[in-house]
């Protein structure tokens, strides 16, 4: 199936590892010309090889997301070595571990800067270009926290589900402009993320971290976490030409998890 993506600009952040860097994969095995963002060098790089080994084109920009001014400056560097961003897919990573109250204000701050302000501030830089070329694809990755928020996630429930409220918002605001804005739910997809989530609970409760998962995969229908290949696929797809009637969502992909409807 051909995504109608093929020499598109597409913006990934987080895309040093996990699902940022599945997604990059994915978008570049369908054409897509992509920009890499991470604030590891050095798994920026690993990416962009895997990428450019399999045929396609990517470069990398290293952006601290916790310093979320910089957000207008990466994207136009990124237009003045790429062209004119297409799609941009927002993913942060996630604050530690902790419960909702008695958090010092100086963490809530930095957590916003970081996996909400970064997230807007990029979008706000790339819409006009956007709208004067009548396509674009926002695509943010968030959590399952944000439908059932997650115990001792507390930062992350709060502050990824103000995300889906600015995406609803914004997807009323261009969806006549040719631009879609969509947000992703992933499950327990098995990332590095998601392995020391499980850590931390199987210290918290003193057990082992084979029997947290088990006990988690336990409570998916499917019986087993995702692969950030299936997760990957999924947003390609929000972020394709054919998805231009999909705006204002919000998309699950966790194998079920989620029992309510």
């Amino acid at each position: 199936m051909d995504l109608e993506i093929k020499d598109r600009v597409a913006v990934v952040l987080g895309a040093g590892g996990g699902l940022g860097s599945a997604v990059a994969s994915r978008l570049s095995a369908e054409g897509a010309r992509v920009a890499l963002c991470d604030i590891n060098e050095d798994a920026l790089a690993a990416t962009a090889a895997a990428i450019r080994e399999a045929g396609g084109e990517a470069e990398t920009f290293v952006w601290d997301l916790g310093e979320s001014d910089r957000a207008a400056e990466v994207m136009a560097s990124i237009k003045s070595a790429m062209g004119p961003i297409d799609i941009l897919f927002n993913n942060t990573g996630g604050p530690p571990p902790t419960p909702v109250a008695g958090q010092d204000a100086a963490l809530w701050t930095k957590s916003f800067s970081a996996m909400v302000l970064s997230v807007i501030q990029a979008t706000d830089a790339v819409l006009p270009d956007m709208r004067a070329r009548g396509f674009g694809r926002i695509v943010t990755s968030t959590s399952s926290g944000v439908v059932a928020p997650i115990p001792n996630l507390g930062l992350s429930n709060t502050l990824r589900a103000s995300l889906v409220a600015w995406s609803k918002t914004l997807a009323r605001e261009v969806g006549g402009d040719g631009i879609t804005v969509n947000v992703v739910v992933p499950g327990r997809i098995g990332t590095a993320r998601t392995a020391f989530l499980d850590s931390k609970k199987a210290e918290r409760e003193g057990r082992s971290v084979d029997e947290v998962s088990r006990d988690s995969c336990a409570l998916i229908p499917v019986g087993r976490y995702g692969d950030p290949a299936e997760y990957a696929s999924v947003v390609s797809f929000l972020a394709s030409g054919l998805a231009s009637y999909v705006t204002g969502s919000v998309v699950r992909v966790d194998g079920g998890l989620l029992a309510n409807i």
